[in-house]
């Protein structure tokens, strides 16, 4: 098949949702399939929908699969005659993203225009699917399949879990791209709280994706007498995260919206509880309790309290690591996944 992947920027972009694009081109090509990649630049939100009055569909493919993040700039395209199907990538909606309400109607009204004008979807969880549907009002053709958790390969044995919950300071890492919506601030909130002689914050990820956000953050660090126990590392290359991750006693991401969150599943391939929020996919990940927690977004005192008990009671933290490497163990492999969309698309076709 001759493919085309339409999506903003580069696809080597640092986030999960690009982790996914970049991984399912890995895998088509790897079949034998041509994937053109269709770049259109990033700019603002009312920029993108004016990309309606001049962008045109790409000419001589098969099958052409859209990034929904680039809805905006795809509706008027998308509904000219085409002679192939379009199929969306749907990570998550941006009318689900916690903001004033007035906001995400406006969204919801432009998002739900562009998901009409395509012939069919690639959801990446089934919570993703369920909210698609609840405004569709026909049911095209989709598949659910989940994203690649497995870029880390096997997960690390139990003697090494049980090994690191000896260690006396508690080591909590947060791990994304320091964007409002991936919930930094609740988490830096809720330690305010904890003993500081007793944990240690790593946060690894990109320090540029908003810069208003970031300067808000280390404000707050320096306010809160915070910076001996916080370090904001920006990213990290494969073997130092892979260092931290191992060496970390629980994964807290506590976004306002995921639509999956394969950090999640990334954390517990080396045994850690992971504590996510309510909204979104995360609770097809976490299950309260067993493999870590879920908290309402924002609700930072409930965390402080999940954090203070994993640190104080070592019986339970080492329980609940061993049932996140179960939880990593039993995800279906990337292969699996990547292959029910390659079916899907020679179906559509």
């Amino acid at each position: 098949m001759k493919i085309g992947l339409v999506i903003y920027g580069s696809l080597g972009t640092l986030s999960g949702g690009y982790m996914y694009d970049r991984r399912l081109v890995e895998y088509l090509r790897a079949q034998g399939d041509t994937v053109e990649i269709i770049s259109l630049p990033w700019r603002n939100y009312a920029a993108h929908l004016i990309d309606n009055f001049t962008f045109k569909l790409p000419r001589n493919l098969d099958i052409l699969i859209q990034d929904e993040l680039n809805h905006p700039s795809l509706i008027g395209a998308n509904r000219r005659p085409h002679p192939y199907p379009i199929i969306s990538l749907v990570h998550h909606l941006r009318c689900s993203e916690l903001r004033p309400k007035w906001q995400n109607a406006f969204y919801r009204m432009i998002e739900k225009k562009y998901l009409q004008s395509v012939d069919g979807f690639i959801f990446n969880s089934q919570t993703t699917k369920n909210v698609v549907n609840g405004l569709m009002d026909d049911g095209k053709p989709s598949v659910v399949a989940y994203p690649p958790t497995d870029r880390f390969g096997d997960a690390v044995d139990e003697s090494t879990i049980k090994e690191r919950g000896k260690k006396k300071e508690f080591s909590i890492l947060f791990l994304g791209n320091l964007i409002e919506r991936k919930g930094l601030h609740t988490l830096l909130e809720a330690i305010r709280h904890l003993p500081p002689s007793n944990f240690q914050l790593d946060v690894i990820g990109s320090l540029t994706s908003e810069p208003k956000y970031i300067k808000q953050i280390q404000e707050f660090i320096t306010k809160n007498h915070l910076s001996s126990f916080v370090f904001l590392h920006g990213t990290l290359n494969n073997q130092p995260l892979i260092n931290k991750l191992k060496s970390a006693h629980v994964l807290v991401v506590p976004s306002s919206y995921e639509g999956f969150g394969i950090v999640y599943l990334e954390g517990m391939c080396f045994g850690l509880p992971a504590i996510g929020t309510t909204a979104g996919a995360a609770g097809e990940i976490i299950e309260h309790g067993k493999t870590g927690y879920l908290i309402e977004p924002n609700d930072s005192q409930s965390l402080a309290n999940h954090l203070a008990h994993l640190a104080s009671d070592r019986d339970l933290l080492r329980q609940l690591s061993l049932h996140a490497r179960t939880r990593y163990t039993q995800q279906p492999l990337w292969e699996e996944t990547a292959k029910k969309i390659h079916n899907f698309l020679l179906d559509m076709k």
